[in-house]
């Protein structure tokens, strides 16, 4: 890249993310300071189009920054007024009563949420307080300084040809530079996992667990509709072949979103978790609720879930990194918006003080103190050992133990000190030959759906001329190595039918990448016990356009 010469912009504040932590950072470092120069940059077409989250919100993050939101309209219409959690087998349920749970479990006081909305109406607050927003503007690169500083980010670069190289229409971006720059691209995001592994924040730390989370929306008949209702549901179909479970919220407007989660540590290669979303569909309880009804949007986003002993050290020179960029998912609740507008604030505060004082593109230490040792921090340590009880001892043992280790963590201590996770969710992937594969039903078109008709219903195009963003590091692993020893899963972890193995008489197979399927969840560069597929940016604007996600 050095042979490109691009204008420079100056800031005092980067963001990358128009996220819930991104608009939050802005929005307070504009309170605090109505000169500072701050920009966001967003990869999606519009703000929201790239937000996908169940979600339940716990408004204390919005209190902190924004206080009178109710006045000012916040989109947080559907408080909770009922809580059920359920455990599945194939033919029936068992509620699981809320009274043993601890009360950090209790979702009263919440709101069903479009998280996209909520962003669409963050980022309102914070151009009316002269935070400048551009969407459509993919990060594709870190900008560094000669003291190995974060000096800035390349924003806005288009028109490269499918082999790299620069095309007609070729346009190579700028550099936007800032004092400090925030990255909150959330989860797994890949100018954050360059920073991280350039200056080892991960040293020292469990490594970083995900799930794989699944989203419908479905619009069902009034006589069905419980609004304000919020289902959790545990058991059947994964059993024993991994962990996870499903959430159903009932919102406005006779809509209810229908979601299901895959935690990614699971053994078997030839799990499909997109299958059993769709499987989960026709438990009687949930086909009876749908019966009826059609959905109208689908999306699947990765969910950080290490938790507390998982989150990278969070500043380095000139950069800090926000939100799930973090991990800041507390597990049990499946929540984690509240945290991440926090985590904004929190960074707004210490570049505030640091700008003030006449410093630059050092490392904001009082933001990780602030995130390890506040509200999020104790939020996060509560419930820091469910995770790793779930991996290690199933879902039985880690309702009871889970449980009881967050009752004692809520008088301030634990018998179980802070467990480990062992391993990425890569290296717990197995050989195929030791597991049997899993026959699912074929979709029925009425309650469950195959994965490219689903796909359009994220809305997700991307220009087809551009460098496929799904790089492979050996093009040779797919074929040579994932196919005989796991059954090449790439198949069946991604949500949105981007990987084939195509088998044609007579000739060899091939990896095929259907990139303009992606709808950006990033569990390709998770999962792949090769850890071969490196998830980059592709041009701005490209991708899922989520209308209220």
């Amino acid at each position: 890249m050095s042979d490109i010469t691009r204008e420079t912009m100056e800031y005092d504040v980067v963001i990358v993310g128009a996220g819930p932590a991104g608009l939050s950072a802005a929005i307070r470092l504009k309170q605090l300071d109505a000169d500072l120069n701050v920009v966001v940059l967003e990869k999606g077409s519009e703000v929201g189009a790239h937000i996908l989250s169940g979600a339940v919100l716990d408004p204390v993050g919005l209190d902190a920054l924004i206080p009178d939101w109710k006045e000012k309209g916040a989109p947080l219409n559907v408080p909770v007024t009922h809580d059920n959690f359920y455990m599945l087998g194939e033919a029936g349920e068992v509620r699981i009563p809320n009274w043993p749970m601890p009360p950090l479990m209790n979702n009263h006081g919440n709101y069903i949420v479009s998280m996209g909305n909520v962003c669409r109406w963050m980022a309102e607050q914070a151009e009316a307080l002269g935070v400048e927003i551009f969407p459509g503007m993919s990060c594709s690169a870190m900008v560094y300084g000669d003291n190995g500083e974060v000096k800035g980010v390349v924003a806005g670069e288009f028109g490269r040809n499918p082999d790299g190289t620069q095309g007609d229409a070729y346009e190579p971006g700028m550099e936007l530079h800032g004092k400090y720059v925030f990255l909150c691209e959330g989860v797994r995001g890949s100018l954050s996992k360059e920073v991280i592994a350039k200056y080892d924040l991960s040293k020292g730390k469990e490594p970083q667990k995900y799930g794989l989370g699944m989203k419908e929306i479905w619009e069902i008949d009034p006589a069905k509709h419980r609004e304000g209702t919020v289902t959790h549901t545990m058991g059947w179909p994964l059993g024993s072949n991994a962990g996870g479970g499903s959430f159903i919220y009932h919102l406005e407007n006779n809509q209810v979103y229908v979601g299901f989660v895959v935690h990614l540590n699971y053994k078997n290669p030839h799990l499909f978790p997109y299958m059993e979303f769709q499987r989960f569909k026709h438990h009687p309880m949930v086909a009876e609720l749908l019966k009826g009804g059609k959905r109208v949007a689908y999306g699947a986003r990765a969910i950080t879930e290490g938790g507390y002993q998982s989150m990278p050290k969070m500043v380095a020179p000139g950069v800090a990194l926000l939100g799930c960029s973090v991990g800041m998912v507390n597990v049990p609740r499946i929540k984690g918006n509240h945290n991440a507008m926090l985590s904004g604030k929190a960074a707004a505060e210490a570049a505030f003080e640091a700008i003030k004082a006449g410093r630059a593109s050092d490392e904001l230490t009082d933001y990780e103190t602030e995130v390890r040792d506040g509200a999020i921090g104790r939020d996060l340590k509560k419930v820091r050992n469910v995770k790793p009880l779930w991996s290690k001892y199933g879902l039985t043992a880690s309702l009871a133990l889970g449980g009881f280790d967050m009752w004692t963590n809520t008088l301030g201590f634990s018998l179980l000190g802070t467990m480990g996770h062992d391993k990425t969710d890569a290296a717990a992937t197995e050989p195929a030959d030791k597991h049997k594969p899993i026959d699912y039903p074929k979709p029925d078109g009425k309650l469950s759906f195959d994965r490219l008709t689903n796909v359009s219903f994220s809305m997700t195009n991307h220009e087809e001329h551009q460098p496929c963003h799904l790089q492979l590091r050996d093009p040779s692993i797919p074929i040579a190595v994932n196919l005989p020893k796991y059954a090449e899963p790439a198949q069946r972890y991604c949500p949105a039918g981007v990987y084939e193995v195509v088998a044609e008489e007579g000739k060899d197979p091939r990896f095929v990448i259907n990139f303009q399927n992606c709808v950006h969840c990033k569990t390709c560069d998770i999962k792949d016990p090769s850890q071969n597929i490196n998830w980059v940016t592709p041009q701005g604007g490209d991708g899922p356009n989520y209308p209220n996600m």
